[in-house]
């Protein structure tokens, strides 16, 4: 057991967590108390944990359904702890990764091949609850909700045993956490919603994690042209080590994007792909796509309130628009093949990775993050890494740290201000 964490009688874990009490404050580092898991819940050891876009999203104050004060992360891998009655798929010692999309394999949703969206827990995670409409984390007296079902940001947390995938017991944790969201956003997205197919000429828009996510999976299928789009050129050199042909740069131009693309590719993209988040880059994603079969799909979650618009005219000549969460992985049962394609150098993680920083630095994880860079922190035995889609006046990178007692993961620096 990590230094500081501590068993009472009940079977209740002290260990550090960083606490969001308020939106917009740092987080801190506190000891808190995280109850033993009830029936169908499982306690889960963590040792490896990104911090994502969302996560920041949410501590800013600017989504509508936040709720304070929370345990934040999602993006996390460790070890199962203690498991609550009725629970028949894992036990103590078990690898996993913590899914923030569920699978229940018994709702409506689960069935339907054409979707991952599970709703068996969806209303009480979006309450910040278990199941049960109650909390297991409590610090100083006062309950703390939980985030996206998972809440990473701890050393010990508790989950509902369908937001849990067992993977490879040799996978390392400070590695295949990353596949608990954006790098599986991304590659999904291409080969799960878009369906890439060999031949096809692609168009991504951001090239952050997501995007260098995405341009993996159109290479996978056997894309034969991949546009990195991106403001900053020093993006493409690692661009083109995950697959992209091609780099444009829209301060290079006159023209909106869209047309320089259309140009560009002979009347326009078969698929394209918004990793940014801005509602005016999902247009120009979608006019980029080739008359009659292009398809454009939405990655990027754009700020509350924000629509998105285009001309009729757009979709009623053939393209199409779609959107995609955690890349149209059924999670439970497509996360352990993801670890396993890793495991067999099928699918590359390591390289999204540079630097480092500890996890009592956490909250510079996040000023970094804002600024330019990209962090996972790893506390022993938490370890944080810090993803960021590039969004509009956002940006992207990534880095990893190493000392006595922490280690951090960071991206690649990649600084995203899209204006088109």
């Amino acid at each position: 057991m990590c230094n500081g964490c501590m068993k009472d009688q009940k079977h209740v874990i002290k260990c550090k967590a960083a606490v969001a009490w308020e939106a917009g404050k740092p987080l801190s580092i506190e000891e808190v108390k995280v109850a033993p898991p009830k029936a169908h819940e499982v306690r889960v050891k963590i040792h490896a944990t990104g911090v994502c876009h969302t996560d920041a999203y949410t501590l800013s104050g600017s989504d509508p359904e936040g709720l304070f004060p929370v345990i934040l992360g999602h993006e996390g891998a460790g070890t199962v702890e203690s498991v609550g009655e009725g629970v028949t798929k894992f036990k103590p010692g078990d690898t996993v990764i913590l899914l923030y999309v569920p699978q229940c394999g018994e709702c409506k949703f689960c069935k339907n091949p054409k979707t991952n969206l599970c709703q068996k827990i969806r209303v009480t995670q979006g309450q910040g609850l278990m199941p049960d409409k109650t909390s297991r984390f409590t610090c100083k007296g006062k309950q703390l909700f939980h985030f996206m079902g998972t809440s990473t940001f701890s050393e010990y947390t508790v989950v509902a045993e369908i937001s849990l995938a067992k993977v490879d017991e040799n996978a390392p944790l400070d590695k295949v956490c990353l596949l608990g969201c954006g790098i599986s956003t991304g590659y999904g997205a291409a080969i799960n919603t878009a369906k890439v197919e060999a031949g096809a000429t692609c168009a991504v828009f951001g090239l952050g994690a997501v995007g260098l996510a995405v341009i993996m999976g159109c290479k996978s299928v056997g894309a034969t042209r991949i546009i990195g789009i991106d403001i900053n050129p020093d993006k493409f050199g690692i661009a083109k080590k995950f697959g992209a042909t091609e780099f444009v740069n829209p301060k290079d131009h006159s023209k909106p994007i869209q047309e320089v693309l259309v140009e560009l590719t002979d009347g326009g993209v078969d698929y394209s792909f918004e990793c940014i988040g801005n509602v005016g880059i999902m247009r120009a994603a979608l006019e980029a796509c080739h008359k009659g079969w292009g398809t454009s799909v939405i990655i990027g979650v754009a700020g509350a309130g924000q629509e998105i618009s285009t001309r009729p005219f757009q979709l009623v000549t053939g393209r199409t628009w779609k959107g995609t969460a955690f890349g149209g992985w059924k999670s439970v049962e497509s996360v352990p093949k993801l670890v396993n394609d890793y495991m067999n150098k099928k699918l590359m993680v390591d390289e999204f990775v540079t630097h480092t920083l500890p996890f009592a630095q956490i909250n510079e994880a996040f000023d970094l993050m804002h600024a330019g860079k990209r962090y996972i922190p790893y506390s022993m035995p938490v370890f944080i890494w810090c993803y960021l889609q590039c969004h509009i006046n956002a940006i992207g990178g990534t880095n990893w740290c190493l000392n006595a007692n922490f280690l951090l993961c960071v991206f690649h620096s990649i600084r995203t201000v899209l204006q088109l």
